[in-house]
């Protein structure tokens, strides 16, 4: 009975283990179909992903080009480390940083922030390495495993020109700027000012994807069934300035190793032609990765070599605002072109307010040919006792100074044209009175302009009356060749008559041929009509100014010039507009003994800046 027994349990336990073999197998078979047949969708591309690799395939940046088609942008080849998080071990961190020649705390710490994004997405992790580094890389993927590299491109300036302010540069983009964008990604960069960051979206082009076979390294074997899942980056458009490169590298040598600002513009289509802001900054020092010591020395130098003078800067326009001054004079009825005031060496109103031009009496243009005050203290003097300074004000604006002028660069900045509301805000409702007005008349007080607003109001004198729109881009040149051109404003002051021009014009010829700027403004062959300022600065020695248009009875050039403590605009500013507009005029300059002036010009007192 025993043994019969045991052989029934035997029986039972084999027939049990059978039915769990055959349930196992059953089961396993329909979990097979399940993941071949009804998940296939699903998980068809995750085992892909163990035997595919897909990188990103990263667009040419567009260049930037001259006028005359000058590349003053473009692309260099450099080499970038990148990583996948999920499939990077953390025991070969010491040996990642071992090969990138790099602190191991400073790799964990980008390793962390490339999880932080995605923790499957790949992402840069070092950019522009060098050639040795980037080939050990490759040598060592096998035991670094998500891991990879791809070649891309930072920006080379192949010109000469360095056009810091206009080009702007690249930066990596910050957490907070990827997190909020549907297009960047951890490591990119992207423009930080400049056209660079203006016109961000038309640069950077559309990236591509290719698809790469890799073993179980992680090693490359080539394209994935022939490139037929690949999609090919989309080039960055091109941008065509108005930019003339040789004006703009003139500019730039005269501008060297001093503090101002110029811009000189068509005055008919508003096409900036030159613009610099002084000092510069190396934008080659800025293309690939940070050089970190020369960012911490931009941003402490205390001649503030990042900031846009030409576009952000408020200063007194001192004596160049005369010839606004004077048309606005005209068309309010205050004066008449034969209308002489008497100046004795000073205007009283309270108190004396000075005037260094000689004695006598002045008419509208003798009063901008030889700078007199009194002629403009008087005049607003009468503007501020008849209750008219808002309305000086809004036809003030319409040159131009004041408001923006939305030139195609972030970072513009408004003037200063005062009005009752911008008085009682600052002094205090009833507070402030006539003898807080006079020195407006004279360009000095309260307002302040940029020589880009000065730029603008020089061009409306000189195409007419029209106010138009500064812009650097006057065409955007897509991948595929087509060309979309800009569309900048262009509006008629209605209110300002050829008449109050046609005098204010022979006033500022005048100045140039028989004023303070004689000397290193005129030249035979051109006529220029112009106007030198000397704005107060009661911090250090003053401001030069000086605007000008040129051939005067048929301009192609308008142009401002601001030298920041340098005295005399007659001697600081005048030479340098007047070498540009020779240069811009006939191709080149002639008067070395004036280039040589402002090259070696040095206000007193003063010490010569470093540029690096």
């Amino acid at each position: 009975m025993a043994l019969q027994s045991t052989s029934t349990h035997t029986k039972r336990s084999i027939r049990f283990l059978q039915i769990i073999v055959i349930g196992g197998f059953i089961i396993m078979i329909a979990r097979i179909f399940h993941l071949q047949i009804l998940d296939y969708e699903t998980y068809s591309p995750l085992s892909m992903q163990n035997s595919l690799r897909m990188e990103i395939v990263h667009p040419a940046r567009g260049l930037i080009l001259d006028r005359n088609g000058k590349i003053i942008v473009e692309n260099q080849p450099i080499f970038t480390i990148t990583v996948t998080p999920s499939r990077f071990k953390s025991e070969n961190l010491s040996l990642l940083a071992e090969i990138l020649q790099l602190d191991q705390q400073a790799v964990e710490n980008r390793i962390r922030e490339a999880q932080l994004f995605s923790w499957h997405r790949t992402s840069k992790l070092f950019t522009d390495v060098s050639f040795d580094v980037f080939s050990a890389i490759q040598e060592n993927l096998w035991q670094l495993p998500g891991i990879g590299h791809i070649i891309e491109s930072k920006r080379y300036y192949p010109s000469g020109i360095i056009a810091s302010h206009i080009n702007g540069y690249l930066r990596e983009a910050s957490r907070e700027e990827y997190l909020a964008s549907d297009y960047i990604m951890l490591g990119d960069r992207i423009g930080k000012s400049g056209l660079e960051m203006r016109y961000e979206s038309y640069l950077r082009g559309e990236r591509g994807t290719e698809y790469i076979r890799v073993n179980a390294f992680g090693q490359s074997l080539g394209t994935y069934d022939g490139g037929s899942l690949n999609r090919h980056p989309v080039k960055g458009a091109d941008l065509i300035t108005t930019l003339d490169g040789s004006l703009q590298l003139l500019a730039e040598e005269l501008m060297k190793n001093k503090r101002g600002a110029l811009v000189a513009m068509d005055p008919h289509t508003g096409g900036i032609l030159s613009l610099v802001s002084a000092p510069q900054f190396d934008p080659d020092r800025l293309a690939g990765r940070l050089d970190v010591q020369y960012w911490q020395n931009l941003n402490t130098d205390t001649d503030t070599p990042l900031y846009n003078r030409a576009i952000s800067s408020r200063q007194p326009p001192g004596s160049t605002f005369k010839p606004f001054m004077g048309i606005i004079g005209l068309h309010m009825g205050l004066i008449t072109p034969e209308l002489e005031i008497y100046n004795p060496g000073y205007y009283t109103r309270g108190r004396r307010y000075h005037d260094l031009a000689d004695p006598g009496n002045y008419n509208l243009e003798k009063s901008i040919a030889f700078s007199s005050n009194t002629y403009y203290f008087w005049m607003m003097d009468r503007i501020a006792s008849r209750s008219m300074l808002n309305q000086w004000s809004e036809l003030i604006r319409d040159f131009g100074m004041g408001p923006l002028n939305h030139i195609d660069l972030p970072f513009e900045r408004t003037g200063i044209i005062p009005d009752s509301t911008y008085m009682n805000q600052t002094f205090g409702a009833r507070r402030w009175g006539i003898g807080d007005l006079m020195s407006l008349g004279v360009g000095q007080g309260m307002v302040s302009v940029s020589p880009l607003q000065m730029a603008v109001a020089t061009s409306v004198i000189a195409n007419g009356g029209y106010r138009i729109q500064p812009h650097l881009v006057q065409a955007v040149r897509e991948a595929d060749g087509s060309i979309v051109y800009t569309n900048p404003g262009r509006d008629k002051v209605d209110w300002i008559k050829p008449e109050y021009l046609d005098v204010v014009t022979e006033g500022m010829k005048s100045s140039v041929l028989q004023g303070g700027t004689r000397y290193y403004a005129y030249m035979p062959h051109i006529e220029i009509a112009g106007k030198t300022g000397t704005a107060q600065n009661p911090h250090g020695e003053n401001h030069g100014w000086f605007i000008a248009f040129a051939p005067a009875d048929d301009p192609q050039i308008a142009i401002a010039v601001l030298m920041e403590n340098s005295g005399f605009g007659s001697v600081s500013a005048s030479p340098i507009a007047s070498l540009l507009i020779e240069q811009y005029l006939t191709g080149t300059t002639t008067r070395q003994h004036i280039k040589n002036h402002v090259l070696n010009f040095r206000p007193a007192g003063s010490e010569p800046l470093s540029e690096e």
